[in-house]
């Protein structure tokens, strides 16, 4: 499972094995400088994420990167039945403009980012 860790120079996020194939990505770490927005979400988002490289396992997981028709890209680890921590980013530091994590720990890792977030 995504692993996901937050301290005062930001998010970090790790993809072990699999996960790592999936996503493109073995981790990524996000400045707090680089955060625009960030939510905590009753769970799963239902809304359409586009296009995407990696896995999706209808109504269970979903872990890629998903590109909207819009423009928007977005970093996926999202697990049914777990809370969601929404990070709206600068896509020019990180790569991507959302990152979507499920995780039990949101609302804690929400509460400590949302003090720091620019705009």
């Amino acid at each position: 499972m995504t692993d996901i860790t937050c301290d005062r120079t930001g998010v970090h996020v790790q993809f072990p094995g699999w996960e790592a194939t999936m996503t493109g990505l073995p981790k990524l770490s996000i400045p707090r400088s680089a955060i625009r927005g960030v939510a905590s979400e009753q769970g799963w988002t239902s809304e359409i994420l586009g296009m995407r490289s990696g896995l999706v396992i209808s109504g269970y997981r979903k872990l890629g990167t998903f590109r909207h028709p819009s423009g928007v890209r977005r970093l996926v680890s999202m697990k049914r039945g777990l809370r969601l921590l929404r990070i709206t980013v600068d896509r020019a530091a990180v790569g991507f403009d959302e990152v979507l994590l499920s995780t039990d720990a949101a609302e804690t890792i929400a509460a400590d980012l949302r003090s720091d977030v620019h705009s």
